[in-house]
């Protein structure tokens, strides 16, 4: 007897296990086999947060996916857009221009098919110099320095420009990834590196082990007229973000999201966002800035619509989204 009430009992976890495993299969049905998400270029805040988000959603999923050094957020608005991304970062500022068909990448196409996920992090707007170049204030950037702007068509090359010639800087501009222009500083082939990244920045946590460097900060009035006439928000670099910082610096900065195809699976993307979500303490081992990957940060975007499988989690969990901001 006890023998049968054993087998009736493996059984029926047996069969239970096969259920699950065929509702799970069947639930995933139209997912995606493998999935790609675009970051920037290698030695910035981009390239490290959104490759370990993705091996993060690959291991935790199951599925084959990774993160894939891209121009920054003009090009994934661009490419997920398109479908040739699954995923990718973007600021608010392109997110705006991409959805008005203002990109500097196609312009007069409104890329419509790129959906909000989660909040990352804001994006300080900072400059970095050598100690012995002598510049500690933008006004003591020399006329006509040469200024490494990031990847062309990122974040800093779209808006930095522009902030320092309203400060009244002028400058010789360069392109190039995070690493190359860190080297170009410290060869002495560039005068400063004007930085829009999450912070801690790789590529200057790099520069102050090898060199002495000066972050240089806002003023208030610099900051003030910033704020005027660009899509940023005042921010504060702490102090214990660098170790060449005494106090914390001025600085103006930008939010950025997560975005996916409007077009991917509700349950795909339902599961992304649930496990990027319910996980911080993951997520912060992927990157410190994780710290404000937090739903009550979803308010920061007023411009993308979320997918509705981020929709969803976000109902489910007590968060409200704009009904301007659902498909």
């Amino acid at each position: 007897m006890r023998l049968l009430s054993t087998k009736l009992l493996a059984g029926t976890v047996a069969g239970t296990l096969l259920v699950a495993a065929s509702a799970s299969a069947q639930d995933r049905s139209d997912w995606p086999d493998n999935f790609t998400v675009g970051t920037a270029s290698q030695g910035g805040t981009y390239f490290v947060y959104g490759s370990g988000w993705a091996n993060l959603l690959a291991d935790e999923l199951g599925l084959s996916g990774g993160g894939e050094v891209t121009g920054g957020p003009n090009q994934n608005l661009a490419l997920v857009h398109t479908g040739e991304l699954a995923l990718g970062l973007t600021t608010m500022g392109p997110a705006a221009e991409a959805l008005a068909g203002e990109s500097p990448l196609a312009p007069g196409i409104p890329m419509d098919n790129v959906c909000a996920l989660f909040p990352m992090y804001e994006t300080p707007f900072s400059i970095t110099a050598l100690s012995d170049s002598g510049i500690t204030s933008i006004a003591d950037i020399p006329d006509g320095a040469s200024i490494g702007f990031g990847p062309a068509a990122s974040t800093s090359d779209t808006y930095f420009p522009a902030i320092l010639e309203e400060l009244g800087v002028n400058f010789d501009r360069r392109n190039g990834g995070w690493n190359d222009l860190g080297g170009q500083l410290q060869d002495g082939l560039i005068d400063v590196i004007a930085f829009a990244a999450g912070i801690p920045i790789p590529a200057v946590s790099q520069l102050e082990v090898q060199t002495d460097i000066n972050i240089v900060e806002f003023t208030e009035e610099e900051q003030a007229k910033v704020l005027e006439a660009f899509p940023v928000s005042p921010f504060m670099i702490p102090a214990s973000t660098y170790q060449t910082l005494e106090e914390d610096a001025r600085a103006v900065s930008m939010w950025n999201f997560t975005i996916a195809g409007c077009d991917l699976p509700e349950d795909f993307v339902y599961e992304i966002t649930k496990l990027s979500m319910e996980n911080n303490d993951k997520m912060l081992d992927v990157h410190r800035s994780a710290a404000t990957s937090i739903p009550e940060n979803i308010q920061y975007n007023t411009v993308l619509p979320f997918h509705p499988g981020a929709t969803r989690w976000y109902e489910e969990n007590g968060y409200e989204v704009p009904d301007a901001l659902k498909l």
